[in-house]
């Protein structure tokens, strides 16, 4: 179930979209059309209410038997999915969610003292280091104390939809998300030009993070989640 209001490891996320993409497999027989039905039914799953969502005790559950349902549906007429998606909410995430809050830590960053580059791939390497550790303390004294942090999945698997505010709940979300070890290594690697953390599961890219650093603090942390956005780190996509 989730973690942390709504926060979800990310593993657990990874392995709820295979078993829904196995299941959509196996009943319509084909990659393309699973793909469709898999994110139809996160985008039913995004269309609940927060404390719909929240009350959720087995949302891999839920998604099973949305997709299950799909399968055995007949495809609809074409304007029936342009229909559906133009009823759905956007996911609330990045820039887009709050431009006001948006323009408030742009502003922040910058009236921020600018971190020399050797001292943002430090900062980025101890975020990521306490990260790999699950090291609360540590990873909150690297954070600036109104930190924020924006989670784009994309809709794709189940993630944070809010952004996350304060070293408290930032570093909380990030070991949520980050959580099993065996199974999920940071290293850092440039992410968008700077210095950023890549986040791999199973041996594939399923998360970049990139970090602003200001002041010797990190401001904001940008997890890019969405595996449509991944693609191009992992290659084609298996099967």
């Amino acid at each position: 179930m989730d973690h942390v209001g709504g926060a979800v490891p990310l593993a657990e996320s990874l392995d709820e979209r295979r078993h829904l993409l196995d299941v959509a497999c196996r009943a319509l027989g084909g990659r393309v059309a699973a793909e469709r039905v898999v994110d139809e039914a996160y985008r039913r799953w995004y269309h609940l209410t927060d404390p719909e969502r929240v009350r959720m005790t087995a949302p891999r559950a839920w998604l099973t038997r949305v997709v299950e349902e799909a399968c055995l549906t007949p495809p609809a007429a074409p304007w029936a999915e342009e229909e559906w998606e133009s009823r759905t909410p956007r996911v609330p995430y990045g820039e887009d969610a709050e431009p006001v809050e948006w323009a408030r830590l742009r502003r922040r960053v910058l009236r921020a003292r600018p971190a020399p580059a050797a001292r943002q791939h430090e900062i980025t390497g101890a975020v990521g280091q306490a990260c790999t550790d699950q090291d609360g303390p540590r990873l909150r004294a690297l954070l600036a104390s109104d930190a924020t942090a924006f989670f784009d999945s994309g809709g794709k698997i189940r993630a944070l939809t809010r952004p996350v505010r304060g070293d408290e709940q930032v570093a909380r979300s990030l070991l949520v998300l980050l959580a099993g070890q065996r199974r999920v290594t940071l290293r850092t690697g440039s992410v968008n030009g700077r210095t950023g953390l890549v986040v791999r599961c199973d041996d594939r890219v399923a998360a970049v993070i990139a970090l602003d650093i200001a002041d010797s603090l990190v401001l904001r942390v940008w997890a890019i989640l969405n595996p449509d956005k991944l693609r191009s780190w992992n290659g084609p996509s298996p099967g």
